[in-house]
This record gives C-alpha cells, structure tokens and sequence, in this order.
C-alpha cells in the first residue's frame, strides 16, 4: 500500500524537488502551495506519472483556518496521513537587526515557525489516532547555525526555532513511533533567493562553501526522503547538515 505523504510549499524548489522524488518511492501526495497554482499542477502532474494519486491543495500556512481546512480536505480524500515535509516557508529582504520592522517579523514567526508547528500539531494528532507512527522532515536551514548576520538574522532565528521545535516534538512522539527530524539546507540553488531580492546569491557565495558549488534541490530531496523511509527507521531528532561542508 502506497503511504500518504503532504508537502507544503511544494510548488517550486526543494518542496517540488521532494514531492517529485516521493512519488516514484511509492507516495501518494497532498501537494500543498499558496499563491504558485501552476506551479502545483505541474508537480502534481509528474506525480501522476510516477503512479502516485496526487491531491493539489492551496493553503496559506499563516492562516490557521486554512490549515484546518487543508488536512479536512486530506481526512476526506485519503482518510490518513504517514508523512510530512513540513516545508513552506519566506525569507525577506537583505537587512540588519536595526532596520527590521515588526510588521516583517510577525510575517516571518508567522510563516517559518508557527504555520510550520500547526502543520505539525495537525499531522500527529492524524498519526496517534491511526496507531501505526509516521514520520515527519522539518526544512530548516544552515542560516540557523551561522545567524546570517547582515542578510536576515530574522530568517535564521526563526529556523533555528525550528530546529529545537523538532527536538522538542520528536521527544513528544518517539515512543508512539513517529519519527521527527529537520534537514538545514545550505547554498541551493533555488529561486528563494530571487524572492529575498538576490537572484545571483547563491553563485556569488559559492565560492565560500568547501566543496566550491552550490547544491540542488534534488540533493536536498534524497535528505528528505532517506529521512522519511525505513532505512532512517533509528534516526529521530536529528538535525542533517546538508552544506556542501559549510
């Protein structure tokens, strides 16, 4: 029996990435987007390819009422939930601490931290009440660790606080067999940087990273997947650094 697998933010970059790799690993997929419908539809639409049944479901994650209505909409359709990529998430504009405004940190906390533990809160009540674990793969971010000091400390801080949420909730949760881990991406080149203003970043910092290139969102995608599978079946509160060794 295929597993049922919900990514959100899986219209582009690594939530695409692993939603597309998920369904030849024999996931059936809730792909969850907010504004970028075409760009779900064409995941969706490789998904079926695969052989994976392929729900297309638009939530804003900043909303808890659409959250809510999000996994009704999965109860209803696939009547469980094993997996989750909890995914969706924004940077903001290069900017030191002193010029960060309250009205862009509450977009931040909204979006990376809290829509992310609603998400998260939604999923494992479905995974206690079916009695047979599940897993769950939190996107955080190498920013956590090295604070990204005059770009966005705002982003860092807030998947940092999704690093010690995942500590946190996979210690609530291991002894029911659901296994919980974040993934800190480093330099990938996806278009998260065109939306934080800096199309060019990634190349231009490249040269910074040990191995002298940027990573895929492929490569992020095998993280995810190793994590959610069997052969990861050990491995629970864990953050996986992949950096190219930075």
């Amino acid at each position: 029996m295929r597993k049922t697998l919900l990514v959100t933010g899986a219209s582009a970059g690594i939530g695409a990435a692993s939603a597309r790799l998920a369904a030849t690993r024999g996931y059936d997929l809730i792909v969850n987007y907010n504004s970028d419908r075409a760009g779900a539809e064409a995941v969706a639409s490789d998904a079926r390819a695969a052989g994976a049944r392929a729900l297309i479901c638009q939530a804003d994650v900043v909303d808890p009422e659409q959250i809510t209505a999000m996994f009704a909409r999965i109860d209803a359709e696939f009547g469980r939930l094993d997996a989750l990529v909890n995914n969706a998430g924004v940077v903001d504009q290069t900017a030191r601490v002193t010029d960060l405004t309250h009205a862009r940190l509450r977009r931040m906390f909204d979006i990376n931290v809290i829509g992310a533990i609603l998400v998260a809160k939604e999923a494992v009540s479905r995974m206690l009440a079916q009695g047979d674990g599940g897993a769950i793969v939190n996107i955080s971010s190498a920013a956590a660790r090295l604070g990204s000091g005059n770009q966005y400390v705002d982003y860092a801080a807030s998947k940092a606080a999704i690093d010690i949420f995942t500590k946190g909730l996979s210690d609530e949760v291991a002894g029911d067999n659901i296994r919980v881990n974040s993934i800190r991406p480093g330099l990938i080149d996806t278009d998260i940087h065109a939306k934080g203003g800096e199309p060019g970043r990634a190349a231009r910092l490249a040269h910074m990273v040990p191995m002298k290139r940027t990573g895929s969102a492929e490569e992020i995608a095998d993280a995810v997947l190793y994590l959610l599978s069997d052969q990861a079946s050990y491995v629970t509160g864990t953050v996986l650094e992949v950096t190219g060794g930075r």
